[in-house]
Order: C-alpha cells, then sequence, then structure tokens
C-alpha cells in the first residue's frame, strides 16, 4: 500500500462517516414532516416485518402532515397501529384508506434535548474521524518500519492526513450548526 493509496483511503472513510452523520440527524424530527421520518417503522404485514415504503405510498400534505397511502386497504390498520407504537411519538389519524400524520410543534424543552443529541452525534463522528487518522499515521509508521518510504515523506504524509482530518472535524461542525440552526427556528 502506498502513501497515496492511504489518503485516498482514509479520505473515503472519512467522507462516508460525513455521509453517516447527515443520514442520522435527517431522522432527528424537527417539526416540519419528511418521509424519511418513517423510513425505519416495521408493518406486520402477513406475518412478515416489512419497511413502511413496501406496503405503503408515503407523500407530504403540507409542512407539518406526512399522508401514508397503504396500497392494499386491508392494511390501513395494521400501518397506523406500526405508526403509533414506533418510537417517534407520532399519533396517526385514519381517514378512510389514507392515514394523515401530523408532526406536533416542538416545545423549547424538546428542541434543547434535541440539540444535545445532534452534538453528541457529532462528537462520536469526530471520534471517528479522529481514529481513522490514528489508522492512517499507524499505517505510515509500517511503511517506514518496511523501509518502503522515508520518514520526511511520513511526516508529509502525516500533514496531509491532519489537514484531511481538520477538513472533515469542520465539515462536521458545519452540519451541526446548520441542523441546531433547523431545530432553534421550526
Amino acid at each position: 500500500m502506498s502513501v497515496a493509496d492511504i489518503r485516498k483511503t482514509t479520505e473515503d472513510k472519512m467522507v462516508r462517516s460525513i455521509e453517516s452523520l447527515k443520514t442520522d440527524l435527517q431522522k432527528v424530527r424537527t417539526g416540519r414532516a419528511h418521509t424519511g421520518i418513517l423510513d425505519h417503522v416495521q408493518v406486520d404485514y402477513y406475518g412478515s416485518m416489512v419497511p413502511i415504503s413496501q406496503v405503503a405510498n408515503l407523500s407530504l400534505a403540507d409542512a407539518r402532515t406526512i399522508v401514508v397511502q397503504p396500497w392494499e386497504k386491508n392494511m390501513a390498520n395494521a400501518v397506523e397501529k406500526a405508526i403509533r407504537e414506533s418510537d417517534l411519538g407520532l399519533n396517526p389519524a385514519s381517514m378512510g384508506e389514507t392515514i394523515r400524520v401530523p408532526m406536533p410543534a416542538l416545545t423549547e424543552e424538546r428542541r434543547r434535548e434535541l440539540t444535545k443529541f445532534i452534538k453528541g452525534e457529532g462528537e462520536q463522528t469526530k471520534v471517528a474521524i479522529r481514529n481513522l487518522r490514528r489508522d492512517a499515521n499507524e499505517s505510515l509508521k509500517r511503511l517506514v518500519n518496511d523501509k518502503e518510504i522515508s520518514e520526511d515523506d511520513e511526516r508529509r504524509a502525516q500533514g496531509d492526513i491532519q489537514k484531511l482530518t481538520d477538513k472533515f472535524v469542520a465539515e462536521v461542525d458545519q452540519v451541526l450548526q446548520s441542523k441546531e440552526a433547523e431545530i432553534m427556528t421550526v
């Protein structure tokens, strides 16, 4: 493995860490409706637990209401029950074959809890990025020990890895700031 390979691998893993953080933060409910909130809800479909997106069409009626339209009429009760029993704290209302899921307004206390949670997620991502830096530096040390690169090349490569780390940690901070602003202003 060369220095360029180590750098590229580390950068790819850091990009995936940021993408994972963004995906996780999308699931945080901000009072504004989006269908991704229901992604992990599982519905009992004839004895099998399947994601809600496989038994119903999800759409938005307005900024604060998700509309769930089961593909089979007899699945409406099962879908409604699955949403109600999920850990999301949502209260769906059935209107015949259609289920409306209103998003409750956030209280100030809940906003602060969500902000704390988001900061914790961000810190975990930063730790993951720093661990990737450590792994890359260890790989560079192995190359020096195997006499594949010089110590000067190692130092230069470690500087590059540190710049990458700083860049991605700053990106985590930016993602957290925008999500926090979204939560506090909604």
